[in-house]
């Protein structure tokens, strides 16, 4: 039997040493992190905590690109939300909490991209979840991100798959969110190679009546009362494309006014453009949805009006988007017929999704 040098063996513990600490811990100090004045660093039930009123906090130094991240949450009955934020660029980033106070209801666990500030939760009812916390000790939430798919664990059950991450950002800062105070504890990052080998999950195959590219403005204040279709001919647009589905997620294309407060935010509005052509008068099915609020005009005049924010017609509603919810018989002229839809949102998820049949 040929025997082993002692120096191999103590190479080859150095080498599974090495594996097995990967995992790195930051630990909840303020010299660990960029400090805000929403954030308090306090021992609490034999560890080093954070306790966030609200807003978002990062890692100094430190860059994410994949791997897993995870945090322990203290558990919170009252309304609050408790998450981890990673690949982020400035005011745009990925973003994955726990509605603490929504334990066991289908809206309990959220993922949404942060576009230019703003939250875009109403926007992507697929990816929520149904996860009953714990309402004692810490709530565990893990996060294993591999290119543009994550998977989502609490207490080391998987809730959530999602198969496209919708930002563009590849790697980023990370960190935490919280709304209404939340306390976090045990925060480790375990960066990892990609892995080519996972199957996207697929998604809805595009439909090839929907329009899949429009014009748009730049965000402005609303203020009805100024509104002028004249106006509309001389502004300056850009060309925006949507996502698959049809959905035009306006945030990541131009800055609002007011964005980051919530329901705190003021009402801004962009005009989304589009031609139709039509080889003679004929009547054709527009079916759209939007997010909060939206005017559409055909060829100058207006002809529908609507709301669809979150709670606009309840208490519990989301106002999430349906293609096949609004639909209009449009009357198109021979020629050229223009669309312009004037979309105003406050918070929550700023959206156009239509087709023509």
């Amino acid at each position: 039997m040929t025997k082993i040098s002692s120096s191999l063996i103590l190479s080859l513990c150095f080498l599974v040493s090495f594996s097995q600490t990967s995992k790195t811990k930051i630990e909840m100090i303020a010299a660990n992190w960029n400090v805000t004045e929403e954030a308090t660093f306090e021992k609490f039930d034999n560890r080093e905590t954070l306790l966030l009123k609200r807003g978002r906090i990062t890692v100094k130094n430190q860059k994410f690109i994949n791997g897993s991240i995870e945090v322990d949450v203290y558990a919170n009955t009252v309304r609050s939300f408790a998450g981890i934020t990673f690949r982020k660029n400035d005011n745009t980033m990925e973003e994955v909490y726990m509605r603490l106070h929504k334990t066991n209801q289908a809206d309990a666990v959220q993922y949404t991209p942060i576009f230019n500030n703003e939250s875009n939760w109403q926007l992507y009812r697929e990816h929520q979840a149904n996860v009953l916390f714990k309402n004692k000790g810490w709530n565990a939430l893990r996060i294993e991100i591999n290119n543009d798919q994550a998977e989502v664990f609490v207490n080391n059950e998987k809730v959530m798959t999602i198969s496209n991450l919708r930002t563009d950002n590849t790697s980023g800062e990370i960190g935490l969110f919280a709304l209404f105070s939340n306390r976090f504890s045990n925060f480790r990052i375990t960066p990892k190679e990609s892995s080519k080998e996972s199957e996207k999950v697929r998604e809805t195959p595009t439909d090839l009546n929907i329009i899949r590219q429009w014009k748009i403005t730049e965000a402005k204040l609303f203020n009805r009362q100024r509104l002028n279709f004249k106006d509309f001919l001389k502004e300056k647009y850009i060309t925006v494309t949507t996502e698959k589905s049809g959905l035009l997620p306006i945030s990541k294309y131009i800055k609002k006014a007011s964005s980051g407060n919530f329901e705190q935010n003021t009402e801004d509005y962009t005009i989304a453009f589009t031609n139709i052509s039509s080889e003679k008068e004929e009547t054709k099915l527009f079916s759209f949805d939007y997010s909060d609020t939206i005017l559409v005009y055909l060829n100058g005049k207006i002809i529908f009006e609507g709301k669809n924010g979150f709670r606009t017609k309840g208490v519990q509603y989301m106002g999430h988007l349906d293609i096949n919810t609004n639909t209009l018989y449009l009357p198109l002229k021979k020629g050229n017929n223009t669309i312009h839809c004037v979309v105003i949102d406050k918070a929550n998820g700023w959206g156009l999704m239509a087709k023509l049949q």
